[in-house]
C-alpha cells in the first residue's frame, strides 16, 4: 500500500512538472500577429476613428441562405449531445461535397471537428511526440507555431520567397531540411498567408518523396474554393498518398461561416481516424445546431462559389492595382485564398502598424494590417512585411490603399 501511494505521488509530481513546462511554453509564445494589435484598434475606434480591417481573414460575403434558414428552423426541445465524430447527416453532406471534387472519401474516413483549428490540433497531437520535427513552408499560418510549441514539437522552416511568389520549393530543397526526427510536413494549399497555389507536378513530387521516406503530410486545404487561375489540387487526390495524408478542412471560409466552427479531419489511414475519434470523445461533441444546419450545405448551388470567386478576384486585382501605385511597396501575386504579403519601405512593419492605429488618421479613418514577422518560423525574417487580407469590398480596398500610401508618407516624415 505504501509503495503504491509513493508511486502515485511520484507520478503526480512528474505530471505537475510536465504541466508547468507546458505552461511555460505557452507563456513564451507571442500573441498572434492577427490579434496582438487589436487593443490599439479598439482604442482608435473609441476615439471615433474608422478602422479598415485588412489584418484578419473575416469574409464579409453573406453566408448561404440555406444554412441560416435551417438554424432558424431548428425546433428540438432539447439541444442534446451529438455523436463525437459528427452527425450522420453532416458526414453524408460532406461525402457529397468531396464526391464533387472526385475524392473518394467515405463517412468512416472523417471526424467532424470544432472548426478547422481543432482538426489541425488533433493532427499535431496524433502524429508527434515531444522532440519530433514538422516541416512547414516559411512564411506559414501562425497557429502552426502555437500548436507545435504547446506540443513540444520543433517546427522547421523550408524558406519560400516573395520574389518567387512564395512557390513550393523543389524536393531537393525540402530534402535538406529533413532529419531522422522529421515526422511530417504541413502543406497549406492555397496558402495562408501568401495566397500561393501549388502546381500538381510539384505536389506529386512531394507525395512520392514523403511516401518513400515515411513522412506524413498535413494537408490544410481550407481555401480550395478560392483559386483565380486554374484549380487547387488536393493531396488526397493522389492514391499512393492515402495512408500518409491527413486533411484538415473547414467550412469557415468556404461558406463564410467563421463563427459556426465546423471543420473535419479526413484520412484513409484507419489508425489516425481511430486516434482522432478518441480525442473527439474526450471533448464529447461539436455544436449540435451548427451541425444540423451545415448538413444542408450540399444544397448550395455551384453558382454561389462562382460568384464568390469572381468577387474575390476583383478585390485581389483592386488591391494589387492600389499597392502598385505606392512607391517602394513590393508584393507577391496570389493565385488563391484572399491574402498577399507586401514588403513595405520601412525597417519595422510592426512599429508602422502601431503608428497607423495610434498616431495616424486621414479624415478620421485608418487601416489595420498584420505584421508578417509573426508568420515566419525563421527569426528576424519578414520584419518589413505585412500580410494583407482583401476581404473588404472594392471601394473600401481603394480607400485602404490610399490610407496606406498616406500613412507611409507620414511615418517616413516622423522617423
Amino acid at each position: 500500500m505504501w509503495l503504491k501511494t509513493r508511486l502515485k505521488g511520484q507520478q503526480l509530481r512528474k505530471r505537475a512538472i510536465e504541466m508547468i513546462k507546458i505552461s511555460q511554453r505557452a507563456e513564451a509564445l507571442e500573441f498572434s500577429p492577427i490579434r496582438k494589435l487589436m487593443p490599439m484598434a479598439v482604442q482608435a475606434k473609441a476615439k471615433g476613428i474608422k478602422v479598415y480591417h485588412l489584418n484578419i481573414g473575416q469574409p464579409d460575403i453573406e453566408s448561404p441562405k440555406v444554412f441560416l434558414k435551417k438554424v432558424r428552423e431548428f425546433n428540438q426541445k432539447v439541444i442534446a449531445y451529438e455523436k463525437s465524430d459528427g452527425t450522420e447527416a453532416l458526414k453524408n453532406s460532406l461525402v457529397r461535397y468531396y464526391q464533387r471534387l472526385n475524392l473518394n472519401i467515405n463517412q468512416e474516413d472523417m471526424v467532424v471537428t470544432t472548426g478547422g483549428s481543432e482538426a489541425l490540433w488533433m493532427a499535431f497531437f496524433i502524429l508527434f511526440s515531444k522532440g519530433d520535427e514538422c516541416l512547414t513552408l516559411d512564411p506559414t499560418y501562425t497557429s502552426y507555431l502555437t500548436f507545435s510549441a504547446l506540443g513540444g514539437v520543433k517546427l522547421k522552416a523550408v524558406p519560400t520567397y516573395l520574389e518567387e511568389d512564395f512557390q513550393l520549393p523543389t524536393i531537393d530543397k525540402i530534402k535538406k531540411s529533413v532529419t531522422k526526427k522529421t515526422k511530417a510536413i504541413i502543406i497549406t494549399n492555397p496558402s495562408n498567408p501568401t495566397g500561393s497555389v501549388y502546381p500538381k507536378e510539384m505536389l506529386k513530387d512531394l507525395v512520392d518523396f514523403c511516401v518513400k521516406r515515411g513522412i506524413f503530410i498535413i494537408a490544410d486545404e481550407t481555401y480550395r474554393e478560392f483559386v483565380y487561375e486554374g484549380k487547387a489540387v488536393s493531396l488526397l487526390s493522389f492514391k499512393k498518398a492515402s495512408q500518409v495524408v491527413l486533411l484538415a478542412d473547414s467550412l469557415s471560409k468556404r461558406y463564410s461561416l467563421c463563427g459556426a466552427r465546423i471543420g473535419v479531419l479526413v484520412s484513409k489511414n484507419k489508425s489516425i481516424i481511430k486516434a482522432a475519434l478518441k480525442m473527439a470523445q474526450a471533448r464529447l461533441a461539436t455544436a449540435s445546431i451548427e451541425q444540423y444546419a451545415a448538413s444542408f450545405l450540399h444544397q448550395v448551388p455551384k453558382e454561389y462559389f462562382e460568384n464568390v470567386r469572381r468577387e474575390y478576384k476583383k478585390r485581389r486585382d483592386t488591391l494589387m492595382k492600389g499597392l502598385g501605385q505606392i512607391n517602394g511597396v513590393k508584393f507577391n501575386s496570389p493565385d488563391g485564398a484572399f491574402y498577399l504579403i507586401a514588403e513595405l519601405p520601412v525597417k519595422n512593419a510592426e512599429k508602422f502598424c502601431q503608428f497607423l492605429l495610434e498616431k495616424f488618421e486621414d479624415r478620421r479613418e485608418t487601416i489595420m494590417l498584420a505584421p508578417a514577422e509573426g508568420f515566419y518560423v525563421t527569426p528576424e525574417t519578414g520584419k518589413n512585411q505585412v500580410r494583407i487580407a482583401y476581404v473588404l469590398n472594392q471601394k473600401d480596398l481603394q480607400r485602404a490603399c490610399w490610407l496606406l500610401k498616406k500613412g507611409l508618407e507620414a511615418y517616413q516624415r516622423a522617423e
